[in-house]
């Protein structure tokens, strides 16, 4: 089962600082990966411009998958970082809304 058909559980923002994440790459396809990088380059403009909130989807160790609507402060170049100092990896992140 792919990432886009596993139930996706809503959670708050502060919540992900209890959650496992892997090195595990969850988009394989060199071109998704590319287009991930550009709506988090948005949403980082979108965030610090006009506090504008997205929806990011992603996957923990355990193969769970969540989603957030959240600020996107700064994205670096293996992490994004949140309000509060919480961090994900872009590695995790499969969707971007």
């Amino acid at each position: 089962m792919n990432t886009l058909e596993k139930e996706i559980i809503t959670i708050e923002k502060e919540q992900v600082q209890a959650l496992r994440f892997s090195g595990k790459e969850v988009v394989v396809d060199p071109e998704a990966k590319r287009m991930r990088l550009l709506e988090l380059q948005k949403s980082q403009i979108l965030g610090n411009i006009a506090r504008n909130k997205v929806w990011i989807y992603f996957q923990t160790a355990d193969g769970n998958a969540y989603r957030i609507n959240t600020t996107v402060w700064a994205v670096g170049e293996r992490f994004i970082s949140l309000k509060g100092g919480i961090t994900i990896p872009i590695s995790s992140i499969f969707k971007i809304d």
